[in-house]
């Protein structure tokens, strides 16, 4: 088994040949890769995974002392955007229930289109303090975040769907792997890296 990630434009071209499976970091991240291709997707095949939460990653320590939404509209915070990946309008989506779009958006200091990107740039620019992000990302980062999680009625939850590929020549095997994911012992490890 080999799993690709990263931006689509890194791995298309080979999936076009023989990919067997497609997973999205979000609902709408496959949907736009169903529009964008619909000739490969076996879409009777999809199914949801596990959800993941929103939250805030801040700098190790906290420096800013960051505990809320509320604390990003406060001068001086610096916040980066993935405005892509899975992330697309994400922060926008939490502020909007408390009335926060404006004060967010005006410390937002620098936007990138991806996950990869956001990680690069938050290990290269310490003058970033906050990206609201997956809890997700906070396990895979931290030696060089904190996080913060929202309290449960703020927080927001996306999906993680999977799907058969038409061009499959492995349907078998590959369903058993979906099926495999979706078992209590595979469940534990997603929650263990920070989905529901």
């Amino acid at each position: 088994m080999e799993v690709t990630a990263g931006p689509e434009g890194n791995w298309i071209g080979q999936a076009k040949q023989d990919a067997d499976i497609i997973f999205g970091g979000s609902e709408y991240m496959l949907q736009d890769f169903i529009f964008n291709h619909p000739e490969m997707i076996d879409t009777k095949s999809r199914m949801e995974l596990y959800p993941r939460a929103a939250g805030i990653l801040v700098r190790k320590g906290n420096p800013k002392k960051i505990e809320s939404l509320e604390d990003l509209t406060k001068k001086g915070v610096k916040i980066i955007d993935v405005n892509g990946a899975g992330q697309l309008g994400l922060w926008e989506d939490l502020a909007g229930r408390k009335g926060l779009i404006e004060g967010i958006s005006q410390n937002i200091n620098l936007s990138v289109k991806s996950s990869a990107e956001a990680i690069e740039r938050w290990k290269s620019n310490p003058s970033l303090d906050a990206w609201i992000t997956y809890e997700s990302w906070h396990y895979r980062l931290q030696d060089v975040t904190d996080l913060i999680e929202l309290p449960e009625e703020e927080k927001l939850y996306r999906g993680t769907p999977i799907v058969l590929t038409k061009i499959t020549d492995q349907k078998k095997e590959a369903q058993q792997f979906i099926d495999y994911l979706r078992t209590e012992e595979s469940h534990q490890i997603f929650q263990k890296w920070g989905w529901k």
